[in-house]
């Protein structure tokens, strides 16, 4: 497909409702119906490097990220079409009510801006979503309840902190080893 060809209309009003359909059942935690805009599931957390491929995995990622934060949810700012994705940015917000991988609940509540990229294929088949955040911000949320001035607080920061840099581990490749395009044209 070239980057230039923006599909007719109705193209772009059928990939939005996917779109918005995908966003809707992902809040009401309906994961047989998200996964089903899908024909292989596959999720890109570009923050975190990590990929999620196939419907195991991404139910896993589900489960985790709800366990986390039960009551998340969304606003959507604004969303854009292109040649081959539905690009939508919004508000992700929730609270910190279980374990996000080994850092302890915090009962904190977050609110951070997203991008969300949802390719197509040639075939007009949702074949990714690929996900931008700013990790920091979430983590500076998260994390404000310790009181840094207080030595109790201290060691449930340290344990968080570790917690931390045991999430973060290699690469997923598929995110790391890109090519340049050739933009010459």
């Amino acid at each position: 497909m070239d980057p230039l060809d923006i599909p007719p209309a109705e193209v772009l009003r059928a990939r939005q409702k996917l779109v918005l359909d995908h966003f809707h059942d992902e809040v009401r935690q309906d994961w047989d119906d998200v996964l089903a805009t899908f024909p292989h599931p596959h999720y890109e957390i570009v923050p975190t490097m990590t990929v999620h491929d196939g419907d195991a995995a991404v139910r896993g990622y589900y489960d985790e990220t709800r366990r986390a934060f039960p009551d998340q949810d969304h606003e959507i700012i604004a969303l854009r079409h292109s040649s081959d994705a539905v690009i939508v940015e919004f508000w992700l917000m929730g609270t910190h009510r279980g374990p996000l991988g080994k850092v302890a609940p915090t009962g904190q509540r977050f609110r951070v801006r997203m991008t969300a990229y949802f390719l197509f294929d040639e075939n007009e088949r949702l074949v990714c979503e690929r996900v931008y955040f700013d990790t920091l911000t979430m983590l500076r949320q998260l994390l404000r309840g310790y009181e840094l001035r207080k030595p109790s607080s201290w060691p449930k920061l340290a344990k968080a902190v570790r917690g931390l840099l045991a999430m973060s581990g290699t690469p997923d490749p598929r995110l790391a080893d890109t090519t340049p395009p050739d933009l010459r044209g």
